[in-house]
């Protein structure tokens, strides 16, 4: 159980009377990059929210590094290093870069952390440091989602919940989020990633589970997926 950073086991969410999920249970092992991947509506977003405890769910586990943390509130999981990037990116729009970065980081008691912490989001994405003072508001989507990302490192995460940083951006800007995914990944972050572009997350993963109207009908290593023909002709258009 120590090499899982988490695991859901039979998890089951109600958006009011819609079922959305269906008796989920997946593994995301510590180190690792794992993506859920599945068409618009199959209870994605639902799942890392009902992680995140955005959503609570109304039967089932969910456990982080071995905690039971089914029933905790979204603060209380942040406070233990799971940290969820949301579709969207939600940045404080109305802020300053730096001060979008630096609420990421607010729990830190340690100023001289928090800088460091900082530093360390400059060096992997130089944009925002040349754009430190502009208004959050007035970025690229690209710059937005780099923010979005560089705010959830300000914890330095255990665990990162990213729901779609690609959506809607060009080519060669998906092409940076996408190493600096890996790059976080190296340096030690495992990461749960929900990805509309298949190939890409498929590419990056390690591991990958396929969702269908809230339920898991497909699963395996990530190379395995890519040469299955179910998802090439459902997710890779081939």
């Amino acid at each position: 159980m120590n090499d899982l950073a988490l695991v859901l086991q039979n998890v089951e969410t109600f958006y009011g009377k819609i079922h959305a999920l269906k008796g989920v249970s997946l593994e995301v092992p510590k180190g690792k990059i794992v993506t859920l991947l599945g068409s618009n509506g199959a209870g994605k977003t639902t799942t890392l929210k009902t992680i995140s405890g955005l959503i609570q769910a109304s039967a089932g586990k969910i456990e982080f590094y071995g905690r039971d943390i089914s029933k905790e509130k979204a603060h209380k999981i942040v406070s233990m290093g799971l940290i969820h990037v949301p579709e969207g990116r939600r940045i404080f729009k109305d802020l300053a870069v730096k001060e979008n970065l630096e609420l990421g980081g607010f729990t830190l008691k340690d100023e001289s952390l928090r800088r460091k912490r900082i530093e360390h989001v400059f060096e992997m994405f130089p944009r925002l440091k040349d754009r430190q003072k502009q208004i959050g508001g007035t970025l690229s989507g690209g710059e937005q989602q780099m923010l979005a990302i560089g705010r959830a490192m300000m914890t330095d995460p255990k665990l990162l919940l990213l729901d779609e940083p690609s959506m809607g951006l060009a080519p060669l800007i998906v092409q940076d989020i996408m190493r600096i995914i890996k790059q976080l990944n190296s340096e030690g972050t495992t990461i749960l990633l929900v990805e509309q572009n298949a190939k890409i997350a498929l590419k990056l993963a390690d591991y990958g589970y396929v969702l269908e109207t809230g339920e898991l009908v497909m699963e395996g290593d990530s190379t395995e997926l890519r040469q299955d023909e179910r998802i090439t002709k459902a997710y890779l258009g081939e």
